[in-house]
């Protein structure tokens, strides 16, 4: 690799410091052989023509740019046929003096991110080499057009597992394109409604409108855009005007599944998905409350992707009632392994084993729940663990009628992963929070009935692992909490195992897939896999990730290719790396537009039934949070 080219990126100033950089990341030999971006640019490669790159970058840049200030609809517009006049081998030096005027116009002025940022890289290279763009001016020759790849990105983007391209639906809401702004989901994330319910919102969290006040609303516009497609009366749909021949098989038609279904919809495959319940959705179905996620609108969304060609089989669980075998030998080309986590994890907790009545594991508690059942007996329930199973049991528990919940955890709150809103709404509807306490004796009478639970108390020592501080148990300080009913809730496990067989696959000592990062695909070349059954009990967000990416790899393998990455991965895992914002700089706009709130019901009126706690966004409400975004993209483009 050639590191005498110049580097105007960020730090490195230095071409070999990108180079070591892209030898981490790719190996010895960097799959690209120039980059261009927000920071600058590094040329690995003196064969790369900066002249054409630059024009190629300007002409993404300007089909970027949102158009609604003077400056970015002039100066791109203008920058791009100078640029384009030079490619011709036309122009003159004073046409050089423009170009800059206009880039440093552009990146003074402008209101966002692609304006302030996209002129940065053509700068610099008419400050280093500024020859190359004479010759190109001078010699009357055309500068043919190499091959890019580029991608947009912002701390929204990057940070959603499925990289839903948040500012361009977020903007689509504010022109008032609802049907529009769907689309843009649709084409990373199959299950609008749903997320716009449920979904973790990392996105949020790395929000840098938080930076001047609070996080743009992602989730309630997500559902605002969803909401209005259904009230529409009609879930509109990417069905393919044919299929090709091949078909594939998926197992569970939870997230993961149905993602894969979707996205290899949209490239014209035919799929059939065997799932062992008897209504899609898997864990998101029987495992989110109602007062969360209303059941109707998953299988409305998956209904749209049954629509567009995936079968969906109920009541079959593969490893037994169909074989792996069985499923190639009736024609499929490639199966998605899509399970999730339904086995508990053992809490270690002497009784757990005994079979004792009001015993209960919490993703069978929510199961029983969901079918409209009263699963234990009693008036109180302890509930162990803290992420959000544990919130939707206790919740749940005050629905079906328990009057004294607890929730019993080992750290404290700060410690917690569930999501703060469901922390927050528990302890308003009523329950109690104990914190610092680990249960070390399921406690019954002759009976077998569960009376109580035997606890000690816990302090914080040393990180573990995961980086949170360690629970120390406190000597002598163990006390009886009583209790009629228990239910653990400390995390799920997968057992792929006994879907899919051992030969041939690697599963790993926590019962998951082993597979390629990238691809989703497993020592199997015809097996993907993705979700929770490769990662463990996971987002939905991530399955859904998860399933897009492994149809468009599974696709590569039906036509023949070996899967391997290709530019567009390299590039993505390009932007993981290159910080793309300073976390800590404070966008230079004031700051004093606080968040809008879909309304939520009153604690008292939730708890007496399943109803959807939380309303949506009207669409003034909508209009006017969609105008907070700051709309932070940033673009790269790399050549091959």
């Amino acid at each position: 690799m050639d590191n005498s080219v110049v580097s105007t990126w960020g730090s490195w100033t230095k071409s070999r410091d990108l180079s070591e950089q892209a030898g981490k990341l790719f190996g010895e030999q960097a799959p690209f052989k120039a980059l261009m971006g927000w920071d600058g640019f590094a040329l690995l490669d003196e064969d790369i023509n900066v002249v054409d790159m630059c024009r190629e970058f300007i002409e993404r840049a300007y089909k970027e740019s949102c158009g609604q200030c003077f400056p970015c609809r002039l100066g791109f517009t203008e920058m791009l046929a100078i640029l384009e006049d030079l490619c011709q081998g036309q122009g003159s030096e004073q046409d050089l003096d423009r170009l800059q005027t206009l880039a440093e116009m552009v990146r003074s002025s402008s209101k966002c991110d692609i304006g302030r940022t996209s002129p940065r890289p053509l700068l610099d290279a008419l400050r280093t080499r500024r020859d190359d763009f004479v010759a190109a001016a001078a010699s009357g020759q055309v500068i043919p057009r190499a091959r890019y790849h580029g991608k947009v990105t912002a701390p929204c983007i990057q940070s959603c597992p499925s990289h839903v391209d948040v500012p361009r639906y977020v903007e689509q809401i504010r022109f008032g394109n609802t049907e529009e702004a769907l689309d843009v989901v649709l084409d990373d994330a199959p299950l609008p409604g749903t997320l716009g319910r449920v979904c973790v919102r990392l996105c949020e969290f790395n929000c840098r409108r938080a930076l001047l006040d609070d996080p743009i609303a992602i989730k309630p516009l997500k559902r605002f855009a969803a909401d209005c497609e259904r009230a529409c009366g009609a879930l509109h749909d990417d069905a393919p005007e044919s299929f090709r021949d091949e078909r594939v098989a998926i197992i569970g038609a939870g997230p993961a599944g149905l993602s894969c279904a979707y996205y290899l919809a949209r490239q014209g495959y035919r799929s059939t998905l065997f799932e062992m319940l008897d209504e899609p959705g898997g864990m998101a179905a029987v495992g989110i409350p109602d007062y969360r996620l209303p059941r109707h609108i998953l299988r409305e969304e998956a209904a749209r992707i049954e629509h567009m060609g995936g079968e969906i089989r109920y009541g079959v669980r593969v490893g037994t009632d169909v074989t792996m075998e069985d499923l190639y030998e009736q024609g499929y080309g490639a199966v998605f392994l899509g399970v999730g986590a339904p086995d508990s994890m053992s809490m270690r907790c002497e009784g757990e084993d005994a079979g004792y009545q009001g015993f209960m594991h919490g993703i069978h508690f929510l199961r029983d729940v969901a079918d409209g059942k009263r699963p234990l007996e009693g008036s109180r329930i302890a509930v162990v663990g803290g992420g959000n199973v544990a919130m939707d049991c206790v919740r749940s528990a005050l629905r079906v009628g328990f009057t004294d919940v607890y929730v019993l955890y080992r750290r404290t709150e700060a410690e917690m992963p569930a999501d703060q809103v469901e922390i927050d709404e528990a302890r308003e509807e009523g329950v109690h929070f104990n914190f610092l306490v680990l249960p070390v004796k399921i406690l019954a009478d002759e009976q077998g009935k569960v009376t109580g639970l035997e606890c000690q108390r816990m302090e914080l020592g040393e990180p573990d692992d995961s980086g949170r501080r360690r629970p120390v148990p406190i000597e002598d300080s163990n006390f009886i909490l009583e209790c009629d009913a228990m239910v653990p809730a400390i995390g799920q496990r997968c057992s792929v195992g006994d879907v899919v067989g051992t030969d041939g696959v690697e599963i790993t000592r926590w019962g998951t897939l082993e597979v390629d990062e990238l691809s989703g695909q497993s020592q199997q070349p015809a097996l993907f896999s993705g979700g929770d059954c490769v990662t463990g009990a996971d987002t939905l967000i991530a399955a859904l990730g998860a399933g897009k990416r492994a149809a468009y790899h599974i696709t590569r393998y039906l036509g023949g290719d070996d899967c391997a990455p290709d530019a567009d991965d390299y590039l993505e895992q390009l932007l993981e790396r290159l910080q793309s914002h300073d976390k800590e700089a404070k966008p230079a706009i004031p700051g004093d537009q606080p968040r809008l709130h879909p309304h939520v019901l009153e604690p008292a009126e939730r708890i007496k039934s399943f109803d959807e706690v939380e309303g949506v966004l009207d669409r003034s409400e909508a209009f006017r949070e969609a105008k907070r975004c700051l709309r932070c993209y940033r673009l790269a483009l790399v050549a091959e």
